[in-house]
């Protein structure tokens, strides 16, 4: 990570990239929707339950921002959040992943709002 970048600020890039990528590929209703909800929802389901969620409703897009960035923020070397949560981390890191996610995914949010009108 770039030591001249706060950390919100490279939340934010990634999320606006996120949100740049989704428009491309032409899903950016949907992520757009998926992404309003989705603070709320971790908050309310758990962090496991909600990316469960995404993986079966086939919210792939979403699913993979919020993959990719714990990946770099929390550099626990697995491509998928759901398997690492799961599969090795302990309940400390289950609660640091958790409030990283939410923190993101309120830039998710706002850039989804921002960049993502609904018709």
């Amino acid at each position: 990570m770039n030591q001249s970048r706060t950390l919100e600020q490279e939340r934010a890039k990634h999320a606006w990239q996120a949100v740049q990528k989704a428009k491309q590929d032409n899903v950016g209703k949907e992520f757009g929707r998926v992404a309003r909800s989705l603070p709320a929802d971790i908050q309310a389901n758990g962090l496991g339950q909600t990316l469960a969620f995404l993986r079966a409703k086939g919210h792939n897009h979403v699913f993979d921002a919020v993959s990719d960035w714990a990946k770099q923020r929390l550099n626990h070397g697995s491509d998928n959040l759901l398997e690492w949560i799961t599969q090795q981390a302990t309940s400390e890191d289950y609660r640091r992943a958790t409030a990283e996610v939410i923190a993101y995914a309120i830039w998710l949010k706002r850039f989804a709002e921002a960049e993502l009108k609904e018709d």
